[in-house]
């Protein structure tokens, strides 16, 4: 990823002093196994432990110029790095990655990264909770109108549209918590994975002092299938990290400016329009999310290699492991921000939801009047022609409202009491079952309506 799309935080776990110290503490691990069961002499694992944990303890530039040294001879990027650490270890370094293969090292290091990153993921993840929940009850009975296909349905609050996306999120949670268990698992079980060179307890030991399980049969490389999966959960958290995004971009619009992004003091929306005020972060989160995505195809790929091993899936992984995690973990701290300094306009929502003069509440009235003992199909011509006349007069000079097209209709003023008609027209119906969803979201309900300001 550019530096731009880059934490230092996420950075670091991608960076190669980081990955070094990995394959070290693996080597330097198996090397303490290898010692317990007799293997190898434990002064050499002693002597690999301190030597090796002084070179890289302070990686330099010089350090990783005389490795893509070495590289650039060996055409090994494991034994380039296992050459310059004997050079620092000495003759025990004869000692280091016995019995081990080039996988061993790779691929358990590339478990270590992966949870490392999403560890940090998680914690992203619980930023952009905490900014839902608290705008979600910030707004519990904040009046809004609900869309289906672009187009005004019924009334909701925008506070049950935040509760709805913080209650993606926390699925999404549990998505990367899975990720982080499917892929956290070593394998050093040497070539082709039959541990002829390698005892099992090795193996063991050096998964237990990770923090990682071991593969149950890791055929010289781990399974791709645990990858993919892993890659499929950032997707899914990339597509929903959009979703919100989008219905930003949408609330933004000049026609329905409903919510919009905060504008920073000095900040430009455009080099030629002084007076646009542009929803950058959530389009810059949708372009994100697309590269987040990105990665979900090569990775299901990468399930597919010949027979024990190959390493199509190698060049893959360095550029989608570092990457996808990169742009999602900057989004998902861009989305934080930008949920907790949203800026939100009730009587923007409020004219939009009587912008077109009461039909929005067509669906209870169809109810109150099959309630009266007209049938369905019925009820639904009657309340349908009222609506249409209502929409196709809207602006017009003279032009009445809903409510006054049924009252006008012969067939509702002589079924349908006025108490009626009025209670179906009430916004606060749409509020009753609010405790109730926030309930199940959140554990507990907040305020209550009783309490509450009531909504326009």
């Amino acid at each position: 990823m550019v530096p731009r799309y880059t934490r230092p935080e996420m950075a670091a776990i991608w960076a190669p002093e980081n990955r070094f110290r990995i394959w070290f503490e693996i080597e330097a691990l198996a090397a303490e196994g290898m010692a317990a069961v007799g293997a190898i002499p434990e002064h050499a694992a002693r002597t690999i432990r301190e030597r090796g944990a002084a070179k890289v303890a302070d990686i330099t530039q010089a350090d990783l110029d005389r490795i893509d040294a070495i590289e650039r001879e060996t055409r090994h990027d494991v034994i380039a790095f296992l050459t310059w650490l004997a050079e620092g270890i000495g003759p025990d370094s004869r000692f280091v990655h016995q019995g081990l293969t080039s996988s061993d090292v790779l691929d358990t290091c590339l478990s270590v990264q992966l949870t490392q990153a999403t560890d940090l993921l998680l914690r992203d993840v619980d930023a952009v909770l905490k900014a839902l929940r608290t705008r979600a009850f910030e707004h519990k009975f904040t009046l809004t109108i609900g869309r289906s296909h672009g187009i005004h349905a019924e009334p909701t609050t925008f506070g049950l549209k935040l509760a709805g996306h913080f209650s993606e999120f926390a699925r999404n949670r549990e998505r990367l918590r899975a990720a982080r268990a499917e892929v956290a698992v070593a394998a050093l079980s040497g070539a082709v994975g039959t541990f002829a060179h390698v005892d099992p307890r090795v193996e063991a030991y050096v998964a237990e002092k990770l923090g990682l399980a071991v593969e149950p049969v890791s055929t010289q490389v781990i399974p791709r299938d645990r990858h993919a999966a892993y890659f499929c959960a950032l997707g899914v958290v990339a597509s929903g990290i959009e979703r919100l995004a989008t219905e930003v971009r949408h609330l933004q619009r000049s026609e329905v400016r409903e919510a919009e992004e905060f504008f920073h003091p000095g900040q430009k929306g455009s080099s030629a329009m002084p007076h646009k005020r542009n929803p950058v972060l959530s389009e810059n989160l949708t372009g994100l999310a697309r590269l987040v995505r990105a990665a979900v195809v090569p990775a299901l790929e990468n399930v597919a290699l010949w027979h024990e091993r190959d390493i199509s899936h190698s060049s893959v992984e360095r550029v989608i492991g570092p990457d996808a995690t990169l742009a999602l973990d900057f989004a998902l701290v861009r989305l934080a921000g930008m949920i907790e300094k949203l800026t939100v306009y009730p009587e923007r929502m409020a004219a939009n939801l009587d912008s077109l003069g009461g039909v929005v509440h067509s669906g209870e009235v169809l109810l109150a009047l099959t309630r009266a003992g007209i049938s369905r199909e019925d009820a639904y011509r009657i309340v349908q022609r009222n609506a249409m006349a209502t929409w196709e007069s809207l602006g017009r000079p003279g032009a009445r409202g809903f409510r006054a097209n049924l009252a006008a209709d012969p067939d509702v003023a002589a079924r349908v009491p006025t108490e009626a008609l009025d209670s179906a027209m009430d916004p606060q119906l749409h509020l009753r079952e609010l405790d109730r969803v926030f309930g199940r979201v959140f554990g507990e309900a907040g305020p209550s309506l009783s309490l509450a300001t009531k909504a326009p």
